[in-house]
């Protein structure tokens, strides 16, 4: 197999991105039209609440996602004087980025994993485990650094931000509508709706089935976003044999994080979750195994 074009590969990913976004949007409005097809008018007054308990939800989320994240992860923010050279190496990537100098923290964990967080640039933060810092050499540690600087460039951090947010309102929307359902007995469909039992039928299923698929929509949102900022971290550092040597470093490990919750799991280069138990079509990262390919057949075709 020759060498993929990595331009090419990046705008790929970046239509399917969008595409997988525009679909999260058509899943909200759909949920919403079933609830309408299924209450009818006297279901109504449910709808705004739903609705504006979950937008609450979304901003309050994008808006403190790197707080957030950091209590979930136990990450601790640190100074340049608590570790320069790590600072150094991280200035040298955004000096070929041309991006702002990120916030820094360290996750003590002795799991080798990073990650990145922040709703824009401004207001960015990457994130090593002491375990990573200890086992990649200089070469390796740049390559993940150009890695969760491209999540930042890509704007992944709120791309990411917006489906899990998305996902989780969709979830919450479904629910309190089931449990309307569940406690009102349908008294309040009106007799039209009663008329149209296919229709009614069709609602339910979308109600119960929208957060399933809302979640099948966030993994492979997140799994391009992986494929991308790989892409992207070489064109900083036009080295890819730093990001693969990182890569097969962690696909020798097989320590794994302990806060390896599934709201955070897609926001680490790799994912903690055990993959021999999670469906290909909810993990949150392409293989190890065909990401090290990819920057192989990188190495040997150079742009």
């Amino acid at each position: 197999m020759s060498a993929p074009n990595f331009r090419a590969h990046q705008s790929a990913n970046k239509r399917k991105t969008f595409g997988l976004l525009a679909g999260m949007g058509a899943l909200v409005t759909l949920v919403i039209y079933a609830a309408l097809t299924y209450f009818g008018k006297g279901g109504i007054g449910i709808l705004p609440v739903a609705i504006v308990v979950a937008l609450i939800s979304v901003w309050g989320s994008y808006y403190s996602s790197d707080s957030i994240v950091l209590t979930m992860t136990g990450a601790k923010a640190i100074s340049y004087e608590d570790n320069p050279k790590l600072f150094d190496l991280i200035q040298e990537v955004c000096i070929a980025s041309g991006l702002p100098m990120p916030k820094v923290a360290i996750v003590s964990d002795r799991a080798p994993n990073a990650f990145a967080t922040g709703r824009d640039e401004k207001h960015a933060l990457i994130a090593f485990t002491t375990g990573i810092l200890e086992v990649m050499d200089r070469d390796e540690l740049q390559g993940v650094i150009a890695h969760e600087m491209s999540h930042v460039a890509n704007r992944d951090t709120l791309v990411s931000a917006i489906a899990a947010t998305t996902a989780g309102a969709i979830a919450l929307i479904s629910d309190l509508l089931m449990r309307v359902m569940w406690f009102s007995g349908g008294r309040d469909r009106d007799e039209n709706n009663n008329s149209n039992p296919i229709a009614m039928v069709a609602s339910l299923l979308v109600l119960l089935l929208a957060p399933l698929a809302a979640v099948l929509l966030r993994s492979a949102i997140s799994r391009k976003r992986e494929a991308l900022a790989d892409a992207t971290a070489v064109s900083f550092t036009r080295n890819p044999a730093g990001l693969r040597k990182a890569l097969e470093v962690l696909q020798a490990d097989n320590t794994v994080v302990d806060q390896r919750s599934t709201a955070v799991a897609h926001i680490w280069i790799e994912s903690p979750l055990d993959s021999s138990s999670v469906s290909k079509l909810f993990a949150t990262h392409p293989p190890l195994a065909e990401r090290i390919a990819v920057l192989r057949a990188m190495e040997a075709n150079p742009l």
